[in-house]
């Protein structure tokens, strides 16, 4: 499919509309960078070109200014959904996109079995390395995050549960990953765990609490921490406190990691009670979060913007959309988008592929109803759509 295509696409899923052996990664071809066309809005995705119904990508039939015509089903391995950028892998709850790639490319981990797959539209995903992991609990492998100079290093970091602890590893394709920092408490539940790199090029850790609370509280332990760290595993320089990594304490069982134009992390998070979303400030006390969800519909990934934040949720299968002022407070409450038959089913880890489109993962096959095709990678629009709702919580 052409650029306009994928992108036209994208736009479509976030309007709702529509919504092995090893290889070097040096094999494909490198990220590509592009000047920006100008944005077409997601209302008009359907209706220009190249996504379902247009003319340009898979069932485009040139059905110019009427409503897009239905997708087929998939077939196998084969998805006709434009936004679909690789299948048939298996619970991606981390995905490490390509910056600016051109056509959507990145990284995706299989939870359960460790495996960190290629993906890149237009191919069918390539294995490029399996990591060793424990995926009995909620943990596996649930972080990815590309090394600051990965054009040049092919380095790339990830957060695993091993069968006695939680750790943050390194690996370039086809090499045996190494330890950065290991230790973080292991427990029956409460292993999921979340990385990102931020924009100084440091790392942010999210950990669960090893299913005791008590470890989320206790300041000699990693559990249920944000954390910082360089690549090397130290505390990253312009933390609070220099002596440590911790940012903030009190987690039970993150699911994602996001960073906005302020570079305040904010960090979605599961509790027996409720789901959460909060924003630290780095050193103080985490406080409440920012937003809640009693009915509990399983946060995961996050992308933030400067007016709104999207939360991917694993449980409800579908993305929470919550308006931000100015001042990154949430006005309203959320609007649900990607769902039911506009929708992918559960979805899992996400993250920025570029200033206006991300990469999202797929779980329904831990728990969901999947499809032929699942588990997939696809491409999501973080472009503000039109959203309402009512007061604040």
């Amino acid at each position: 499919m052409s650029r306009s295509g994928w992108r036209l696409a994208a736009c479509c899923v976030a309007a709702g509309l529509a919504l092995s052996g090893c290889v070097s990664f040096a094999e494909q071809p490198p990220p590509a960078h592009w000047t920006e066309q100008p944005h077409l809005a997601p209302e008009t995705g359907p209706n220009e070109g190249s996504g379902p119904g247009g003319g340009g990508g898979p069932g485009g039939g040139g059905n110019q200014g009427g409503p897009p015509a239905p997708v087929p089903p998939p077939e196998g391995c084969k998805d006709f959904h434009p936004a679909v950028v690789g299948t048939c892998m298996d619970t991606i709850d981390s995905v490490a996109p390509f910056p600016n790639s051109d056509p959507p490319a990145g990284l995706a981990g299989e939870r359960k079995s460790g495996r960190v797959m290629q993906v890149r539209y237009g191919s069918d995903p390539s294995a490029v390395t399996t990591l060793p992991v424990d995926g009995t609990t909620d943990g596996g492998l649930t972080g990815l995050a590309l090394s600051p100079s990965y054009a040049e290093d092919q380095l790339v970091y990830a957060y695993i549960t091993t069968p006695t602890d939680n750790r943050v590893v390194r690996f370039t394709a086809g090499d045996t990953p190494k330890p950065v920092l290991t230790g973080i408490p292991r427990g029956p539940s409460g292993n999921r765990g979340a990385l990102l790199r931020d924009r100084t090029g440091n790392l942010l850790v999210a950990t669960g609490d090893a299913g005791n609370p008590a470890l989320a509280a206790d300041p000699k332990s990693l559990a249920g921490k944000l954390l910082r760290i360089d690549t090397s595993g130290k505390p990253a320089k312009g933390n609070p406190d220099p002596s440590s990594a911790v940012l903030a304490s009190g987690f039970h069982s993150p699911g994602g990691i996001c960073v906005g134009v302020d570079s305040r992390p904010w960090v979605t998070d599961r509790s027996a009670q409720r789901d959460a979303v909060f924003r630290v400030d780095p050193g103080k006390p985490l406080g409440n979060p920012v937003w809640s969800w009693p009915e509990r519909p399983g946060v995961a990934g996050c992308v933030v913007t400067p007016s709104l934040l999207m939360v991917a949720t694993s449980t409800a299968g579908n993305m929470q959309n919550l308006p931000l002022s100015p001042e990154g407070v949430i006005t309203q409450k959320p609007t649900v988008s990607m769902q039911d038959k506009e929708g992918f089913g559960r979805l899992g880890g996400m993250a920025v592929l570029d200033p206006t489109y991300a990469l999202a993962g797929t779980v329904n096959k831990s728990g969901g109803t999947p499809v032929s095709s699942d588990d997939r990678v696809i491409l999501v629009s973080i472009v503000p759509p039109n959203v309402g709702g009512g007061g604040k919580d």
